[in-house]
């Protein structure tokens, strides 16, 4: 990935770089108060931004062991004082259970960020580095939307929920298990075997709770995180999961079906072209603009951003006038190129950013795959 393709001794002419325009003079990927960054310092920032991104997950990611391990000791160390001897109460197991809830609680929240950060990650490498190995050989038209709007505005891919339910099915679950099979065992043997489930039971006993509620509950409990362990197994809202990048419905065809050109068994479509892929939908927002010359603005928006312009018949009360109100839809990460093309247009111009809760429409979510 370094740029460094000269020989020693050589200068390097940034006319050669592979994106150059036919004049001689190659297209800049990024300007910023004057530099122009080239293709492969590009591509050298966001592999080092990707090794970035890889570290803060591994960290994370031990973080996650780090608060399973707590809960395990947690349990042993229980387990190995209430067996030590026959006085010693089973009721510590209720503490400890407490405990484990809380280490489960605060995984769950570290999870989330785990997600958060190795999301970027596997956006990358699904998107990015993967698609220079196949066909049509280019990063996917939204990654670069995804991964700048989770810079600009992170929200966690997860719900907590989830989140719960997945700890619970890799690791919780199993320390759940043995603690109430420690508690059945602890009431069994101590202080003497019991000779009958009645006997069992009025050992369970806590204070004015009898025997059978305190069973009850803990019944009760173990069954909740079942129920969310199992309810939570379908869910993969999050990405960052070593998940495959294609539903298998894609790959069957079933919910993008092919067109009739790849029907006839033509050689046209590449693999990326015939699977879709699991879509992020991106946060979208209605602009409004009032500048003093809303043609310039509405031209720039249109040639440079890409995105259509509806003028609006508006009449400033202040100043009794009336003006064009420009109606823009954007997604989030072009709010700051829009400010740039009014600003330079019209220091003294208006805008007004809304959040859109949909936008159907060419450049958004298409109508066809909305309906």
């Amino acid at each position: 990935m370094d740029d460094s393709n000269t020989t020693p001794g050589s200068t390097h002419n940034p006319t050669d770089d592979s994106q150059s325009t036919p004049g001689g003079s190659y297209e800049p990927v990024w300007t910023f108060r004057g530099y122009k960054m080239r293709p492969s310092e590009f591509n050298t920032a966001m592999t080092h931004y990707y090794r970035a991104e890889i570290q803060r997950s591994n960290v994370w990611r031990s973080r996650l062991d780090t608060t399973t391990n707590w809960a395990v000791v947690t349990v042993a160390a229980s387990v190995t004082f209430v067996f030590a001897a026959p006085e010693n109460h089973w009721g510590v197991f209720l503490l400890v259970m407490l405990l484990t809830t809380l280490f489960l609680s605060i995984e769950a929240r570290r999870y989330r960020y785990y997600e958060l950060w190795s999301l970027r990650a596997r956006l990358m490498e699904t998107d990015f580095f993967a698609a220079m190995l196949v066909p049509p050989f280019a990063p996917h038209a939204e990654w670069n939307e995804t991964l700048a709007e989770s810079l600009l505005q992170p929200e966690f891919p997860i719900s907590r929920l989830e989140a719960i339910g997945r700890r619970l099915r890799n690791n919780y679950l199993a320390i759940f298990a043995i603690l109430q099979a420690a508690i059945l065992m602890k009431l069994y043997l101590h202080p003497t075997e019991a000779q009958s489930l009645a006997e069992l039971v009025s050992r369970a006993g806590i204070g004015p709770l009898y025997g059978s509620v305190v069973l009850a509950l803990g019944g009760g409990f173990l069954i909740v995180l079942l129920l969310i362990a199992y309810v939570t197994r379908d869910l993969h809202e999050g990405s960052g999961e070593v998940l495959p990048k294609y539903d298998m419905e894609d790959l069957l065809g079933n919910l993008w079906p092919m067109n009739g050109q790849e029907k006839q068994g033509t050689q046209s479509g590449t693999i990326r072209s015939r699977l879709s892929i699991r879509k992020r939908r991106r946060q979208q927002v209605m602009a409004l603009v009032v500048a003093a010359d809303p043609d310039k603005v509405a031209d720039r928006v249109i040639r440079e951003m890409k995105r259509g312009v509806t003028s609006l018949r508006g009449r400033g009360m202040y100043l009794k006038q009336d003006r064009e109100v420009l109606l823009i839809a954007l997604t989030v990460t072009e709010i700051e190129q829009l400010k740039i093309i009014v600003r330079e247009e019209d220091s003294h111009a208006f805008i007004t950013v809304i959040p859109a809760n949909e936008i159907v429409g060419e450049g958004f979510i298409p109508l066809e795959e909305r309906h």
